[in-house]
């Protein structure tokens, strides 16, 4: 009779080792930013690999994948983020081979870091912008959302991360980040810091509107502002937009435009820091909306607008 072959166990899948890994960070003191950060770059190429590639486990993870993930990371936010993806990961799979969780070497020894300078993203015109939220333009709650969000972009450029992390509560300030009545957005950055995002009238009201409608939904006892077409979930299990979800909207919408190009976070903050500083605007209160900590940003951001726009 032969002898049955031994089955393998199979190797877990990246978020699997999330919990894991907050623990033993916690365990070696790690500051509560750090650990956020750490987290948010391992559930991030979870995102992506769930997109674009086969479950996502720990043992076959290779460099291509990863590779992938920072060129998508560089182009949709900047050439730093997707370096801190980099170093994140490589602290993430260094500690599964030394828990034993990894056999293979880790996929990192074979990807060079992402360069420091960033190529600038294509700003938007005028007409680009009008045909976007003409695309949204219609009354169900999908449209007034998308709206909602692409004015946020117009207004203040803010990170997706942060815009995809806003929470909504009528009842609990603490639990609210979307303070209308003085047309501010509060984000949490991932080093803990908070980040107050001005927004103008046109916005506010295009939230409201959105607000009223989201009343309405089937979950909209949901912690988190924007609420997904699909059953995404979140921490905890409640209901809420993705980052890759809203990378996702702005690019179907951006088709439906006629926008040439990848249509992603970033050309909104590219937009609208030169479109403020073509208008004479202030670069340090520009550091102020932007949420940015060095006046080397916006150096950069002056030096890409001499280049003129298409």
């Amino acid at each position: 009779m032969a002898r049955s072959r031994r089955q393998v166990p199979p190797s877990p899948l990246l978020l699997d080792m999330v919990a894991s890994w907050e623990l033993s960070l916690r365990a070696a003191g790690k500051s509560p930013g750090t650990v956020r950060s750490y987290l948010d770059s391992v559930r991030a190429l979870a995102s992506f690999l769930a997109e674009h590639e086969p479950p996502a486990d720990v043992e076959t993870v290779d460099a291509g994948n990863v590779r992938a993930f920072l060129a998508a990371s560089r182009e949709a936010t900047s050439a730093g983020n997707a370096h801190k993806h980099f170093r994140n990961l490589r602290v993430f799979f260094n500690w599964l081979i030394a828990e034993g969780e990894r056999t293979a070497a880790s996929p990192l020894d074979g990807v060079d870091p992402p360069s420091g300078a960033s190529r600038p993203a294509d700003p938007l015109t005028e007409r680009e912008l009008e045909a976007l939220l003409e695309t949204c333009s219609g009354g169900t709650w999908v449209d007034l959302r998308d709206t909602a969000i692409i004015r946020i972009l117009m207004d203040n450029g803010m990170r997706v991360s942060g815009l995809a992390r806003l929470r909504y509560s009528a009842d609990d300030e603490q639990a609210n980040d979307v303070w209308l009545a003085r047309r501010i957005l509060r984000t949490t950055r991932g080093d803990g810091s908070v980040h107050l995002a001005p927004i103008g009238g046109g916005t506010a009201a295009a939230i409201d509107r959105y607000l009223r409608s989201r009343v309405r939904h089937p979950h909209a006892a949901s912690p988190w502002l924007w609420l997904p077409v699909r059953g995404i979930t979140a921490e905890g299990g409640e209901r809420r937009l993705t980052v890759t979800g809203i990378q996702q909207m702005l690019e179907r919408r951006g088709r439906e435009a006629g926008i040439a190009g990848r249509l992603h976070p970033h050309r909104f903050r590219h937009t609208m820091a030169g479109d403020y500083l073509e208008a004479g605007g202030d670069p340090l209160n520009l550091m102020r909306i932007a949420g940015w900590k060095s006046m080397e940003t916006v150096r950069r951001r002056i030096g890409a607008r001499a280049d003129g726009r298409k």
